[in-house]
C-alpha cells in the first residue's frame, strides 16, 4: 500500500482549516512533500518513524509529567510530517508578535515605573494589583537598558477562517525551544533531501543569537563576560533543554548551590576558586529565585541574588517581575496596550476573552459553558483547565462552585476549532489539531524571531489539547523562504 492510496482517505472535517488540504485538494506549499511521500512504501515510512523514535531516545529528548505526585519521565511524541508556513504567512506572523512584544515590553516598564496606563484609565489599577505576579519589589527597579523580555515563546493558534489568533503569552521561563531544534535535527536525518529542496529556513542559529543577547547584557565591559543558565536541576521537567541550551551556547549550567553573593556580586564555585558572574540566564521561577526576598525555604535560588540585581552588577534574563504581563486576565489588555502605546491597530488577534470577576460575563460564561474553555489565570502545561463541550454535568458544577470562590484566578474563551495539520498515525496519514510557539529574542539591538517554532499536536483523535502533559506531540516546523 503507497501513500497515495492513504491520501485518499485523508478527511477534513469542513468546519477546520486544514494546513495540508484545501477544496480536496494539496495547497501549494505541500505539493512537494505529498509527492515525495507518495514516492515511499508504507513500510518505508514505517522505518523513518521509527528512527525518529530511536534518536529521541538515544539522545534522552523527554520532559517529565506530573500526576498524583509522581514524576513520570517520557519521550517526547514525535510526527515525521512536517507543519508547513509560507513566507507571507510567516512575514504576518512575525511583524504581529514583534508589536505585541513591543508593547508588552512598554508595559513592564510602564507598570512598575510611572503607572500612565493605569493613571489614564486604560487598564483597572485591581487588575494589575490583584496579580500574584506582581511583585512590588521590582519597583523602580532599573532593568538593563529597559528589555524585561529577552526570550518569548507567544502561542499562536489558527481558527477555522484561517486566521491566526495569539492565544497566550508566555514572557517569564518560556520552554520548548530544544524540541523545535532536536525535531529539526531528527527531520534532516529521515528526510535529509527535502529541506534544501524545500528552500526551508534554517532555526538552528537560535543560540547563537540567544548567546549574543545574553553577552551584550554584561554589566561588565569585558572580552568574555561569564552567562551561566541557572536551573532547579535534575528533577525539573525541561531539563532537558537547560542542559541543550547551555551545551549549544558553550556555557556553564549552574544550580543555586553553585553561586555565591558576595558584596552585592555572584560569584560561581568553581575548582580554582570564586568566578565572577556577569550574566545569569535562569529557568527557576521568580518565588524561588532569592529566599531572602521571595520564598525564605527555597533551595533553587540563591541568597542575595536580588540586590546584586538591583544594584547592577548581574544581568537576570528574563526579567523578575514579567509575569503580571501574561497573566491570562491582563491578556485581554494586550490590544488596548497596542494601541496606548506604538498607537497601531494590532496585527494579530486575541482570543475573546472573559474574566470571571466580572459578574455580567461570569454568567454570561456560565450560562454557555458547553461552549467554553475555562483556564486558571496563572497555570501552564494544560493544567486546571475546563473543557465545556466534553466535561460531564457533575463535574461542571463542582468547577461552577471553585470560580465562585476566587473568580478573579479564571477566565473563559470560546473553544476555537484549531486548524488541523497531517499526522502520520499508525501506517497512515490524518489530521490533528496543532499550534504554534515561535520564539522571539529581544536584545539591544532588537527583536529577532528564528523562523519556526514548536508545532505542538494534539494526538488524540478529536483533541483540541495539544500540551505534552495532557498527551500532545510536537512536529518540525518549516518556514518556507520564497
Amino acid at each position: 500500500m503507497h501513500t497515495s492510496e492513504l491520501l485518499q482517505q485523508y478527511y477534513v472535517d469542513s468546519n477546520t482549516w486544514d494546513e495540508m488540504y484545501r477544496n480536496d485538494s494539496v495547497r501549494e506549499q505541500y505539493r512537494s512533500v505529498v509527492d515525495f511521500l507518495q514516492q515511499l512504501s508504507i513500510d518505508e515510512l514505517n522505518k523513518k518513524e521509527d528512527l525518529a523514535k530511536r534518536l529521541f531516545m538515544s539522545q534522552g529528548i523527554t520532559f517529565t509529567v506530573y500526576s498524583s505526585g509522581e514524576g513520570v519521565e517520557k519521550i517526547f511524541p514525535f510526527d515525521i510530517i512536517p507543519r508547513i508556513i509560507t513566507a507571507a504567512e510567516w512575514d504576518h506572523i512575525e511583524k504581529g508578535i514583534k508589536q505585541r512584544l513591543k508593547a508588552l515590553n512598554l508595559f513592564l516598564k510602564d507598570v512598575y515605573h510611572n503607572q500612565f496606563i493605569l493613571k489614564d484609565g486604560v487598564m483597572p489599577v485591581d487588575m494589575v494589583y490583584s496579580c500574584p505576579h506582581y511583585l512590588r519589589v521590582m519597583h523602580n527597579f532599573p532593568v538593563p537598558h529597559d528589555i524585561y523580555v529577552h526570550i518569548s515563546g507567544i502561542d499562536l493558534i489558527r481558527n477555522s477562517d484561517g486566521s491566526f489568533y495569539i492565544l497566550e503569552d508566555n514572557l517569564r521561563t518560556p520552554s520548548g525551544v530544544s524540541y523545535m531544534l532536536e525535531n529539526r535535527e531528527i527531520t534532516k536525518r529521515i528526510f535529509p533531501d527535502l529541506i534544501p529542496a524545500n528552500h526551508v529556513r534554517s532555526v538552528t542559529e537560535y543560540p547563537t543569537i540567544l548567546h549574543k543577547n545574553l553577552v551584550s547584557l554584561s554589566p561588565r565591559q569585558i572580552a568574555n563576560p561569564t552567562v551561566v543558565l541557572l536551573t532547579p536541576g535534575l528533577y525539573n521537567s525541561a531539563y532537558f533543554e537547560h542542559t541543550t541550551l547551555a551545551r549549544l551556547m558553550g556555557v556553564e549550567l549552574v544550580e543555586g548551590r553553585d553561586l555565591v553573593v558576595d558584596n552585592h556580586k555572584v560569584f560561581m564555585k568553581t575548582t580554582t576558586g570564586l568566578q565572577q558572574v556577569d550574566v545569569i540566564y535562569r529557568r527557576v521561577d521568580d518565588e524561588f529565585l532569592d529566599p531572602l526576598i521571595f520564598n525564605s525555604n527555597s533551595l533553587l535560588g540563591v541568597s542575595g541574588i536580588m540586590n546584586a540585581y538591583r544594584k547592577g552588577n548581574v544581568a537576570i534574563v528574563n526579567a523578575v517581575g514579567n509575569g503580571v504581563a501574561d497573566d491570562k486576565a491582563v491578556y485581554s489588555y494586550v490590544p488596548a496596550m497596542i494601541r496606548y502605546y506604538l498607537n497601531e491597530e494590532p496585527i494579530l488577534k486575541n482570543v475573546p476573552t472573559y474574566q470571571l470577576a466580572n459578574k455580567e460575563k461570569r454568567e454570561y460564561v456560565f450560562s454557555n459553558i458547553t461552549n467554553m474553555v475555562v483556564k486558571k489565570t496563572n497555570e501552564s502545561g494544560g493544567y486546571g483547565m475546563l473543557m465545556g463541550n466534553s466535561t460531564s454535568e457533575k463535574e461542571i458544577e463542582e468547577y461552577k462552585a471553585e470560580i465562585l470562590k476566587a473568580p478573579r484566578q479564571f477566565i473563559a474563551q470560546p473553544i476555537i476549532s484549531l486548524s488541523s495539520s497531517p499526522c502520520y498515525m499508525n501506517g497512515a496519514l490524518a489530521p490533528r489539531r496543532v499550534d504554534l510557539r515561535p520564539y522571539a529574542l529581544c536584545g539591544p539591538d532588537g527583536i529577532e524571531i528564528v523562523p519556526g517554532g514548536l508545532t505542538r499536536v494534539a494526538l488524540r483523535e478529536g483533541s483540541l489539547v495539544v500540551n505534552s502533559s495532557q498527551g500532545g506531540g510536537s512536529k518540525d516546523t518549516w518556514v518556507l523562504a520564497v
